[in-house]
């Protein structure tokens, strides 16, 4: 059986960590928002909205064990590159 104050100090330590996530998630909405707000400017096509739309769109797997594209591959360093080609 757990005691009182170990069930409050694990409670008040999750609450500080969802804390700091929720300010760091503040702070990087901040400095990419002026970024974000440029690129919307300038995608006069609509290929980002596009795109976002495809990575959210469910995808099935590969079929007969293909390696995934280095382009789209979600372990690739580079995948996130694809956008500006």
């Amino acid at each position: 059986m757990q005691t009182l104050a170990y069930e409050l100090t694990t409670t008040f330590a999750d609450d500080v960590i969802e804390l700091v996530k929720g300010f760091g998630r503040t702070l990087v909405h901040l400095a990419t928002a002026p970024i974000e707000r440029i690129a919307n400017a300038c995608d006069v096509a609509g290929i980002l909205e596009q795109r976002r739309a495809e990575q959210r769109a469910p995808r099935g797997r590969p079929q007969g064990g293909r390696r995934c594209d280095p382009r789209n591959c979600p372990l690739s360093p580079f995948g996130s590159l694809s956008e500006l080609t």
